[in-house]
Protein backbone atom coordinates (compact mmCIF):
# COMPACT_ATOMS: atom_id res chain seq x y z
CA UNK A 1 0.00 0.00 0.00
CA UNK A 2 1.08 2.96 -0.90
CA UNK A 3 0.90 6.01 1.50
CA UNK A 4 -0.03 10.15 0.72
CA UNK A 5 2.36 11.79 2.42
CA UNK A 6 0.61 15.09 4.27
CA UNK A 7 0.24 17.89 1.79
CA UNK A 8 1.20 21.35 3.10
CA UNK A 9 1.10 24.72 0.65
CA UNK A 10 2.42 25.64 -1.66
CA UNK A 11 5.28 16.62 -11.92
CA UNK A 12 14.78 6.58 -19.72
CA UNK A 13 17.86 8.11 -19.75
CA UNK A 14 18.35 11.46 -21.39
CA UNK A 15 22.38 11.68 -22.64
CA UNK A 16 24.83 13.34 -20.47
CA UNK A 17 25.49 16.91 -21.47
CA UNK A 18 28.77 17.19 -22.92
CA UNK A 19 30.73 19.50 -21.08
CA UNK A 20 32.43 22.73 -22.64
CA UNK A 21 35.89 23.17 -21.93
CA UNK A 22 37.17 26.71 -20.87
CA UNK A 23 39.11 27.49 -24.33
CA UNK A 24 35.83 26.46 -26.15
CA UNK A 25 33.25 28.53 -23.49
CA UNK A 26 30.52 30.81 -25.32
CA UNK A 27 29.19 33.84 -23.76
CA UNK A 28 27.01 33.36 -21.26
CA UNK A 29 29.61 30.72 -19.47
CA UNK A 30 31.13 31.91 -15.99
CA UNK A 31 35.01 32.88 -15.95
CA UNK A 32 36.45 30.23 -13.97
CA UNK A 33 38.53 31.81 -11.26
CA UNK A 34 39.66 30.95 -7.14
CA UNK A 35 37.27 32.03 -4.78
CA UNK A 36 37.58 36.12 -3.95
CA UNK A 37 39.17 37.36 -0.97
CA UNK A 38 37.41 39.62 1.44
CA UNK A 39 34.98 39.97 4.02
CA UNK A 40 32.65 38.33 2.02
CA UNK A 41 34.06 35.39 1.43
CA UNK A 42 35.81 34.90 4.61
CA UNK A 43 31.81 35.64 6.28
CA UNK A 44 30.20 32.59 3.20
CA UNK A 45 33.49 30.38 4.08
CA UNK A 46 32.44 30.97 7.84
CA UNK A 47 28.95 29.89 6.96
CA UNK A 48 29.64 26.96 4.92
CA UNK A 49 31.75 26.19 8.05
CA UNK A 50 29.46 25.26 9.92
CA UNK A 51 28.45 21.74 12.09
CA UNK A 52 25.45 21.10 10.86
CA UNK A 53 27.76 20.48 6.92
CA UNK A 54 30.25 18.32 8.35
CA UNK A 55 30.31 15.16 6.11
CA UNK A 56 28.16 16.65 3.25
CA UNK A 57 28.63 17.88 0.25
CA UNK A 58 28.61 21.74 -0.45
CA UNK A 59 28.61 23.64 -3.54
CA UNK A 60 28.14 27.41 -4.24
CA UNK A 61 28.86 30.06 -6.34
CA UNK A 62 28.35 34.04 -6.60
CA UNK A 63 28.43 36.22 -9.36
CA UNK A 64 28.01 39.31 -10.36
CA UNK A 65 25.85 38.71 -13.59
CA UNK A 66 26.38 41.83 -15.78
CA UNK A 67 29.34 41.26 -15.60
CA UNK A 68 30.10 37.49 -14.89
CA UNK A 69 32.65 38.35 -12.66
CA UNK A 70 33.04 35.50 -9.41
CA UNK A 71 32.64 37.16 -5.90
CA UNK A 72 32.49 33.62 -4.59
CA UNK A 73 33.40 30.31 -5.50
CA UNK A 74 33.36 26.79 -3.44
CA UNK A 75 33.17 23.77 -5.70
CA UNK A 76 30.98 25.30 -8.09
CA UNK A 77 31.59 22.73 -10.36
CA UNK A 78 30.65 19.45 -8.45
CA UNK A 79 28.09 17.42 -9.68
CA UNK A 80 24.69 17.99 -7.34
CA UNK A 81 21.51 16.68 -6.78
CA UNK A 82 19.67 19.84 -8.02
CA UNK A 83 15.92 18.90 -6.82
CA UNK A 84 13.34 21.37 -7.69
CA UNK A 85 16.57 24.12 -8.27
CA UNK A 86 16.20 21.86 -11.93
CA UNK A 87 12.75 23.72 -12.72
CA UNK A 88 15.07 26.50 -13.32
CA UNK A 89 16.25 25.14 -16.33
CA UNK A 90 13.11 23.53 -17.64
CA UNK A 91 11.13 27.24 -17.26
CA UNK A 92 14.01 28.57 -19.17
CA UNK A 93 14.20 25.49 -22.17
CA UNK A 94 10.74 25.92 -22.47
CA UNK A 95 10.27 29.62 -22.56
CA UNK A 96 13.00 29.35 -25.46
CA UNK A 97 11.52 26.30 -27.28
CA UNK A 98 8.16 26.51 -26.80
CA UNK A 99 7.91 30.39 -26.46
CA UNK A 100 5.53 32.59 -23.72
CA UNK A 101 2.43 31.89 -26.10
CA UNK A 102 2.19 28.89 -26.21
CA UNK A 103 -0.91 27.24 -25.11
CA UNK A 104 -2.45 23.29 -24.63
CA UNK A 105 -5.60 22.36 -26.30
CA UNK A 106 -7.91 19.84 -25.56
CA UNK A 107 -10.20 18.77 -28.38
CA UNK A 108 -13.45 16.94 -28.78
CA UNK A 109 -14.08 15.00 -32.03
CA UNK A 110 -16.94 13.20 -33.54
CA UNK A 111 -16.23 9.84 -35.42
CA UNK A 112 -18.37 8.82 -38.02
CA UNK A 113 -21.50 9.71 -39.85
CA UNK A 114 -23.39 12.21 -38.43
CA UNK A 115 -26.94 12.52 -39.03
CA UNK A 116 -28.53 15.73 -37.69
CA UNK A 117 -28.74 15.62 -33.57
CA UNK A 118 -27.35 12.37 -33.78
CA UNK A 119 -23.28 10.73 -34.45
CA UNK A 120 -23.50 7.16 -35.42
CA UNK A 121 -19.74 6.49 -33.86
CA UNK A 122 -17.90 7.19 -31.38
CA UNK A 123 -16.81 10.89 -29.50
CA UNK A 124 -13.06 11.11 -28.83
CA UNK A 125 -11.58 13.86 -25.46
CA UNK A 126 -7.99 14.35 -27.08
CA UNK A 127 -5.42 15.60 -24.55
CA UNK A 128 -3.45 17.87 -25.66
CA UNK A 129 -0.79 17.79 -22.65
CA UNK A 130 -2.60 20.46 -20.98
CA UNK A 131 -1.67 20.19 -16.76
CA UNK A 132 -4.39 22.91 -15.70
CA UNK A 133 -6.98 20.79 -17.35
CA UNK A 134 -10.30 21.27 -14.41
CA UNK A 135 -13.45 20.05 -14.36
CA UNK A 136 -14.97 23.32 -15.42
CA UNK A 137 -13.39 23.41 -18.73
CA UNK A 138 -14.25 20.25 -19.46
CA UNK A 139 -18.15 21.24 -18.16
CA UNK A 140 -17.28 23.87 -21.30
CA UNK A 141 -16.62 21.45 -23.80
CA UNK A 142 -19.53 19.64 -23.31
CA UNK A 143 -21.42 22.73 -23.24
CA UNK A 144 -19.62 23.18 -26.78
CA UNK A 145 -20.88 19.80 -27.93
CA UNK A 146 -24.94 20.06 -27.04
CA UNK A 147 -24.73 23.69 -28.47
CA UNK A 148 -23.14 22.08 -31.94
CA UNK A 149 -26.32 20.14 -31.75
CA UNK A 150 -25.26 16.89 -30.57
CA UNK A 151 -28.01 15.00 -28.58
CA UNK A 152 -26.98 11.25 -29.35
CA UNK A 153 -23.64 9.14 -29.45
CA UNK A 154 -24.53 5.88 -30.72
CA UNK A 155 -20.83 4.74 -29.75
CA UNK A 156 -18.58 5.46 -27.00
CA UNK A 157 -16.80 7.73 -25.67
CA UNK A 158 -12.40 7.75 -26.36
CA UNK A 159 -9.75 9.24 -24.16
CA UNK A 160 -6.82 9.74 -26.45
CA UNK A 161 -3.53 10.42 -24.65
CA UNK A 162 -1.47 9.61 -27.24
CA UNK A 163 -0.25 13.03 -27.45
CA UNK A 164 2.64 11.79 -25.10
CA UNK A 165 4.10 8.12 -24.69
CA UNK A 166 2.72 6.13 -22.28
CA UNK A 167 5.16 5.73 -19.74
CA UNK A 168 3.73 7.30 -16.72
CA UNK A 169 6.67 8.06 -14.22
CA UNK A 170 9.67 9.47 -14.39
CA UNK A 171 13.70 7.53 -14.20
CA UNK A 172 14.15 6.84 -10.90
CA UNK A 173 10.88 8.72 -9.15
CA UNK A 174 10.45 6.73 -5.90
CA UNK A 175 7.72 3.86 -5.84
CA UNK A 176 6.58 4.84 -2.72
CA UNK A 177 5.44 8.35 -3.65
CA UNK A 178 3.44 6.84 -6.49
CA UNK A 179 0.32 8.09 -4.08
CA UNK A 180 1.98 11.24 -3.69
CA UNK A 181 0.33 14.78 -4.97
CA UNK A 182 3.72 15.71 -5.68
CA UNK A 183 4.61 12.53 -7.97
CA UNK A 184 1.43 12.26 -10.39
CA UNK A 185 1.44 10.12 -13.81
CA UNK A 186 2.22 12.11 -16.59
CA UNK A 187 -0.73 12.00 -19.24
CA UNK A 188 -1.35 13.94 -22.29
CA UNK A 189 -5.23 13.94 -20.95
CA UNK A 190 -5.10 14.34 -17.54
CA UNK A 191 -6.87 16.64 -15.08
CA UNK A 192 -6.83 18.85 -11.90
CA UNK A 193 -8.70 19.93 -9.59
CA UNK A 194 -7.95 23.54 -8.23
CA UNK A 195 -5.72 27.01 -9.21
CA UNK A 196 -2.64 25.05 -7.83
CA UNK A 197 -2.55 22.82 -11.13
CA UNK A 198 -1.46 19.58 -9.72
CA UNK A 199 -2.32 17.03 -12.74
CA UNK A 200 -3.61 13.62 -12.35
CA UNK A 201 -4.89 14.27 -8.80
CA UNK A 202 -8.16 13.98 -6.88
CA UNK A 203 -8.89 16.03 -3.84
CA UNK A 204 -10.77 14.93 -0.93
CA UNK A 205 -12.27 17.27 1.45
CA UNK A 206 -12.81 16.09 5.05
CA UNK A 207 -14.88 17.34 7.69
CA UNK A 208 -15.50 16.39 11.19
CA UNK A 209 -18.54 14.81 12.45
CA UNK A 210 -21.17 16.58 14.79
CA UNK A 211 -19.44 15.20 18.00
CA UNK A 212 -16.31 13.43 18.75
CA UNK A 213 -16.52 9.93 17.92
CA UNK A 214 -18.55 10.18 14.85
CA UNK A 215 -17.47 9.32 11.34
CA UNK A 216 -15.87 12.34 9.48
CA UNK A 217 -17.82 13.35 6.01
CA UNK A 218 -15.29 12.71 3.00
CA UNK A 219 -15.73 14.39 -0.35
CA UNK A 220 -14.03 13.73 -4.04
CA UNK A 221 -13.48 16.27 -6.16
CA UNK A 222 -14.68 15.38 -8.92
CA UNK A 223 -16.84 13.78 -7.87
CA UNK A 224 -17.66 11.73 -10.91
CA UNK A 225 -14.09 10.24 -10.51
CA UNK A 226 -14.51 6.49 -10.54
CA UNK A 227 -12.17 6.16 -7.13
CA UNK A 228 -13.48 3.66 -4.26
CA UNK A 229 -13.18 5.05 -0.66
CA UNK A 230 -12.76 2.75 2.18
CA UNK A 231 -12.06 2.90 5.64
CA UNK A 232 -13.08 5.82 7.50
CA UNK A 233 -11.60 9.29 9.32
CA UNK A 234 -12.81 10.00 12.85
CA UNK A 235 -13.72 12.59 14.56
CA UNK A 236 -11.41 13.64 17.88
CA UNK A 237 -11.50 15.58 20.82
CA UNK A 238 -12.04 19.53 19.85
CA UNK A 239 -8.28 20.55 20.14
CA UNK A 240 -6.53 17.81 18.96
CA UNK A 241 -4.67 16.84 16.26
CA UNK A 242 -5.30 16.36 12.69
CA UNK A 243 -3.89 12.78 11.75
CA UNK A 244 -5.86 12.14 8.84
CA UNK A 245 -4.20 9.84 6.06
CA UNK A 246 -4.99 8.69 2.71
CA UNK A 247 -3.57 5.53 0.95
CA UNK A 248 -3.92 4.36 -2.89
CA UNK A 249 -3.70 0.63 -3.23
CA UNK A 250 -1.16 0.58 -6.43
CA UNK A 251 -2.42 -0.61 -10.03
CA UNK A 252 -5.84 1.35 -9.28
CA UNK A 253 -8.28 3.38 -7.65
CA UNK A 254 -8.93 2.28 -3.81
CA UNK A 255 -8.52 4.81 -1.31
CA UNK A 256 -7.67 4.30 1.79
CA UNK A 257 -8.73 6.53 4.43
CA UNK A 258 -7.66 6.80 8.58
CA UNK A 259 -6.95 8.65 11.27
CA UNK A 260 -9.18 11.62 12.84
CA UNK A 261 -9.73 15.15 12.56
CA UNK A 262 -10.81 17.41 15.95
CA UNK A 263 -14.62 17.88 16.15
CA UNK A 264 -13.69 21.93 16.15
CA UNK A 265 -11.83 21.99 12.95
CA UNK A 266 -12.68 23.24 9.35
CA UNK A 267 -13.29 21.31 6.50
CA UNK A 268 -9.60 20.31 5.27
CA UNK A 269 -8.48 18.59 2.14
CA UNK A 270 -5.72 15.76 1.33
CA UNK A 271 -4.63 15.45 -2.58
CA UNK A 272 -3.69 12.13 -3.83
CA UNK A 273 -1.99 11.12 -7.64
CA UNK A 274 -4.72 8.68 -9.40
CA UNK A 275 -4.10 6.10 -11.50
CA UNK A 276 -4.99 6.10 -14.98
CA UNK A 277 -5.38 9.78 -15.31
CA UNK A 278 -7.14 9.49 -18.90
CA UNK A 279 -10.10 7.48 -17.72
CA UNK A 280 -10.41 9.93 -14.86
CA UNK A 281 -10.84 12.90 -17.30
CA UNK A 282 -13.06 10.56 -19.62
CA UNK A 283 -14.84 9.44 -16.81
CA UNK A 284 -15.49 13.02 -15.49
CA UNK A 285 -16.59 14.32 -18.92
CA UNK A 286 -18.62 11.74 -19.68
CA UNK A 287 -21.14 13.28 -16.68
CA UNK A 288 -20.70 16.31 -17.92
CA UNK A 289 -22.11 15.42 -21.45
CA UNK A 290 -24.75 13.62 -19.65
CA UNK A 291 -25.60 17.12 -17.77
CA UNK A 292 -25.92 18.92 -21.24
CA UNK A 293 -28.20 16.57 -22.81
CA UNK A 294 -25.95 14.36 -24.62
CA UNK A 295 -26.66 10.89 -23.94
CA UNK A 296 -23.12 8.95 -25.19
CA UNK A 297 -24.67 4.63 -25.58
CA UNK A 298 -21.60 3.36 -25.07
CA UNK A 299 -18.42 2.47 -23.58
CA UNK A 300 -15.56 4.76 -22.21
CA UNK A 301 -12.41 3.29 -23.77
CA UNK A 302 -8.85 4.70 -24.45
CA UNK A 303 -7.31 4.99 -28.01
CA UNK A 304 -6.12 7.32 -30.75
CA UNK A 305 -8.50 9.32 -32.31
CA UNK A 306 -8.88 7.47 -35.63
CA UNK A 307 -8.26 9.69 -39.46
CA UNK A 308 -10.90 11.82 -40.14
CA UNK A 309 -12.44 12.69 -36.98
CA UNK A 310 -14.53 15.98 -37.28
CA UNK A 311 -13.45 18.24 -34.53
CA UNK A 312 -16.90 19.58 -32.23
CA UNK A 313 -15.26 21.54 -29.48
CA UNK A 314 -12.09 23.16 -27.99
CA UNK A 315 -10.38 24.68 -24.85
CA UNK A 316 -7.22 26.05 -24.61
CA UNK A 317 -5.18 26.68 -21.65
CA UNK A 318 -3.89 29.95 -20.42
CA UNK A 319 -0.29 30.93 -22.24
CA UNK A 320 2.86 29.75 -21.14
CA UNK A 321 3.94 32.66 -19.36
CA UNK A 322 1.17 32.73 -17.05
CA UNK A 323 1.67 29.06 -16.08
CA UNK A 324 5.20 29.92 -14.73
CA UNK A 325 3.65 31.67 -11.68
CA UNK A 326 2.18 28.43 -10.00
CA UNK A 327 4.87 26.29 -11.95
CA UNK A 328 7.87 27.80 -10.04
CA UNK A 329 6.00 29.93 -6.94
CA UNK A 330 4.15 26.65 -6.15
CA UNK A 331 7.90 24.40 -7.15
CA UNK A 332 4.85 21.90 -9.33
CA UNK A 333 6.80 18.64 -10.27
CA UNK A 334 3.26 18.03 -12.80
CA UNK A 335 3.76 21.06 -14.32
CA UNK A 336 7.36 20.76 -15.14
CA UNK A 337 7.23 17.09 -16.69
CA UNK A 338 4.33 18.25 -18.93
CA UNK A 339 6.73 20.67 -20.28
CA UNK A 340 9.26 18.53 -20.68
CA UNK A 341 7.18 15.62 -22.80
CA UNK A 342 5.57 18.90 -24.46
CA UNK A 343 9.12 20.31 -25.94
CA UNK A 344 10.16 17.03 -26.63
CA UNK A 345 7.10 16.45 -29.03
CA UNK A 346 6.65 20.21 -30.70
CA UNK A 347 10.80 20.01 -31.31
CA UNK A 348 11.34 16.74 -31.54
CA UNK A 349 8.59 14.99 -32.36
CA UNK A 350 8.19 12.45 -29.64
CA UNK A 351 6.20 13.45 -26.12
CA UNK A 352 8.49 11.84 -23.78
CA UNK A 353 10.99 12.39 -21.48
CA UNK A 354 14.70 11.06 -23.32
CA UNK A 355 13.06 13.77 -26.31
CA UNK A 356 12.58 16.50 -24.08
CA UNK A 357 15.49 16.31 -22.17
CA UNK A 358 17.31 15.77 -25.37
CA UNK A 359 16.02 18.97 -26.79
CA UNK A 360 16.49 21.16 -23.31
CA UNK A 361 20.09 19.84 -23.84
CA UNK A 362 20.48 21.16 -27.12
CA UNK A 363 19.27 24.66 -25.98
CA UNK A 364 21.97 24.76 -23.18
CA UNK A 365 24.17 23.89 -26.02
CA UNK A 366 23.44 26.41 -28.39
CA UNK A 367 23.16 29.18 -25.77
CA UNK A 368 27.30 28.22 -24.80
CA UNK A 369 25.62 26.98 -21.41
CA UNK A 370 27.29 23.85 -20.88
CA UNK A 371 29.61 25.09 -17.88
CA UNK A 372 30.64 22.03 -16.82
CA UNK A 373 29.52 18.33 -17.40
CA UNK A 374 25.97 17.79 -15.70
CA UNK A 375 22.33 15.09 -16.31
CA UNK A 376 19.14 15.72 -16.91
CA UNK A 377 16.41 13.29 -16.83
CA UNK A 378 13.33 14.55 -16.09
CA UNK A 379 11.55 18.58 -15.79
CA UNK A 380 10.93 18.87 -12.24
CA UNK A 381 14.15 17.39 -10.40
CA UNK A 382 12.36 14.48 -8.57
CA UNK A 383 14.66 12.18 -10.37
CA UNK A 384 17.94 10.66 -8.45
CA UNK A 385 19.88 10.84 -11.46
CA UNK A 386 19.80 14.55 -12.21
CA UNK A 387 22.85 16.03 -11.80
CA UNK A 388 23.88 19.35 -11.95
CA UNK A 389 26.25 22.35 -10.70
CA UNK A 390 26.43 25.65 -9.29
CA UNK A 391 28.49 26.63 -12.28
CA UNK A 392 25.70 25.73 -14.27
CA UNK A 393 22.74 27.57 -12.88
CA UNK A 394 25.22 30.91 -12.14
CA UNK A 395 25.50 30.62 -16.03
CA UNK A 396 21.91 30.33 -16.50
CA UNK A 397 21.14 33.03 -14.28
CA UNK A 398 23.23 35.02 -16.48
CA UNK A 399 22.08 34.28 -19.40
CA UNK A 400 18.68 34.69 -18.80
CA UNK A 401 18.99 38.45 -17.59
CA UNK A 402 19.55 38.96 -21.79
CA UNK A 403 16.99 37.26 -22.78
CA UNK A 404 13.03 38.91 -24.17
CA UNK A 405 11.65 36.42 -21.72
CA UNK A 406 13.12 37.18 -18.75
CA UNK A 407 10.78 39.09 -16.98
CA UNK A 408 7.89 36.71 -16.96
CA UNK A 409 10.98 34.38 -15.75
CA UNK A 410 12.49 36.38 -13.14
CA UNK A 411 8.62 37.42 -11.94
CA UNK A 412 7.57 33.64 -11.18
CA UNK A 413 10.30 33.12 -9.04
CA UNK A 414 9.75 32.77 -5.49
CA UNK A 415 10.29 36.17 -3.29
CA UNK A 416 11.89 35.92 -0.09
CA UNK A 417 9.22 36.38 2.79
CA UNK A 418 5.94 38.00 0.59
CA UNK A 419 3.05 36.68 2.45
CA UNK A 420 1.39 36.62 -0.72
CA UNK A 421 1.35 32.58 -1.86
CA UNK A 422 1.51 33.60 -5.22
CA UNK A 423 4.34 35.64 -4.50
CA UNK A 424 6.56 34.16 -2.07
CA UNK A 425 5.79 30.54 -3.01
CA UNK A 426 8.21 28.43 -1.57
CA UNK A 427 9.48 31.08 0.05
CA UNK A 428 6.59 32.61 1.89
CA UNK A 429 7.70 31.49 5.42
CA UNK A 430 11.42 31.91 5.03
CA UNK A 431 13.77 34.84 5.21
CA UNK A 432 10.73 37.47 7.18
CA UNK A 433 12.04 40.04 9.20
CA UNK A 434 15.94 39.63 7.72
CA UNK A 435 18.28 41.79 4.94
CA UNK A 436 16.95 39.30 2.11
CA UNK A 437 12.95 39.44 2.66
CA UNK A 438 11.22 41.03 -0.35
CA UNK A 439 15.12 41.32 -2.09
CA UNK A 440 15.71 37.98 -2.65
CA UNK A 441 13.88 36.05 -6.16
CA UNK A 442 15.73 32.19 -6.10
CA UNK A 443 14.27 28.73 -6.82
CA UNK A 444 14.50 26.19 -4.09
CA UNK A 445 14.82 22.82 -3.92
CA UNK A 446 14.19 20.00 -1.25
CA UNK A 447 14.33 16.53 -1.11
CA UNK A 448 15.56 13.85 1.53
CA UNK A 449 19.11 15.07 2.22
CA UNK A 450 19.13 17.77 -0.57
CA UNK A 451 18.68 21.44 0.20
CA UNK A 452 19.35 23.51 -2.38
CA UNK A 453 18.49 27.74 -3.73
CA UNK A 454 19.69 29.65 -6.84
CA UNK A 455 18.24 32.96 -7.94
CA UNK A 456 19.47 36.30 -7.83
CA UNK A 457 19.56 38.79 -4.75
CA UNK A 458 19.66 42.85 -4.81
CA UNK A 459 22.35 44.12 -2.45
CA UNK A 460 21.42 47.12 -0.08
CA UNK A 461 22.36 49.80 -3.25
CA UNK A 462 20.45 48.14 -5.44
CA UNK A 463 22.81 45.95 -7.62
CA UNK A 464 21.67 42.25 -8.39
CA UNK A 465 24.30 39.36 -7.23
CA UNK A 466 23.59 35.58 -8.83
CA UNK A 467 24.62 32.69 -6.93
CA UNK A 468 23.64 28.68 -6.18
CA UNK A 469 24.16 26.99 -2.88
CA UNK A 470 23.32 23.02 -3.21
CA UNK A 471 24.03 20.95 -0.24
CA UNK A 472 23.71 17.11 -0.75
CA UNK A 473 23.72 14.18 1.08
CA UNK A 474 23.25 15.62 4.61
CA UNK A 475 21.67 13.64 7.44
CA UNK A 476 20.30 14.52 11.07
CA UNK A 477 19.73 18.38 11.41
CA UNK A 478 18.70 20.11 8.49
CA UNK A 479 21.23 22.86 6.73
CA UNK A 480 18.47 25.54 5.55
CA UNK A 481 19.18 27.90 8.25
CA UNK A 482 22.76 27.89 6.85
CA UNK A 483 21.72 28.03 3.33
CA UNK A 484 19.01 31.12 4.45
CA UNK A 485 22.08 32.93 6.20
CA UNK A 486 24.20 32.88 3.32
CA UNK A 487 21.38 34.52 1.16
CA UNK A 488 20.93 37.21 4.20
CA UNK A 489 24.76 37.98 3.75
CA UNK A 490 24.40 38.49 0.10
CA UNK A 491 21.41 40.97 0.72
CA UNK A 492 23.78 42.77 3.19
CA UNK A 493 22.83 41.36 6.59
CA UNK A 494 25.01 39.27 9.53
CA UNK A 495 26.77 36.58 8.80
CA UNK A 496 25.22 34.69 11.38
CA UNK A 497 23.10 31.68 11.06
CA UNK A 498 20.27 30.57 13.56
CA UNK A 499 21.20 27.96 16.24
CA UNK A 500 18.47 25.34 15.16
CA UNK A 501 16.03 25.04 11.77
CA UNK A 502 12.57 25.79 12.80
CA UNK A 503 9.80 24.39 11.11
CA UNK A 504 8.07 26.25 8.24
CA UNK A 505 4.77 28.18 10.04
CA UNK A 506 1.49 26.08 8.35
CA UNK A 507 0.08 28.67 6.04
CA UNK A 508 -3.72 29.15 6.37
CA UNK A 509 -6.54 29.43 3.69
CA UNK A 510 -9.92 30.67 3.58
CA UNK A 511 -11.86 30.90 7.54
CA UNK A 512 -8.28 29.48 8.75
CA UNK A 513 -8.53 26.07 6.66
CA UNK A 514 -5.02 24.30 7.02
CA UNK A 515 -3.16 24.85 3.73
CA UNK A 516 -1.33 21.77 3.20
CA UNK A 517 0.39 21.99 0.11
CA UNK A 518 4.11 22.58 -0.27
CA UNK A 519 6.09 19.03 -1.04
CA UNK A 520 9.36 20.92 -0.65
CA UNK A 521 8.06 21.70 3.00
CA UNK A 522 6.72 18.36 3.58
CA UNK A 523 10.61 16.96 2.84
CA UNK A 524 11.72 19.39 5.00
CA UNK A 525 9.89 18.55 8.00
CA UNK A 526 9.40 14.81 7.68
CA UNK A 527 12.11 14.10 5.34
CA UNK A 528 9.64 11.37 3.50
CA UNK A 529 10.19 12.60 -0.75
Amino acid sequence: MLTLPARLLAVPLAAVLVALTPAEAAPGTLPRAAAAAGPLAADLDRLLGDARLAGAQVSALVTDPATGEVLYERASGALMLPASTQKTVTAAAALDLLGPDHRFRTEVLAVGRRTGAVVDGDLVLRGGGDPTLLPADLDALAAQVAAAGVTTVNGGLLADATRYDDVPLGPSWAWDDQAAYYSPQISALTLTTDGDYDPGTVRLTVTPGGAAGRPATVRVTPEEAPVRLTGQVGTGPAGGARTVDVARRPGGNDLVLSGSVPADAAPGDEWIAVDGPARIAAAVFAAALARHGVTVRGAVAEGPAPDGAAPLAAHDSAPLSALLTPFLKLSNNGIAEHLVKEIGKVRGGEGSWAAGTEQVRAFLHRSGLEAGEARQVDGSGLSRHNLLSARRLAALLEFARRQTWFTTWYDALPVAGDARRMVGGTLTNRLRGTAAEGRVHAKTGSMTGVDALTGYVDTPDGHPLAFAVLVDNFAGTSPRPVIDAFAVRLAGGTAAAPAAAEAPTTRTGPAGTADRHDWENTCFTEARC
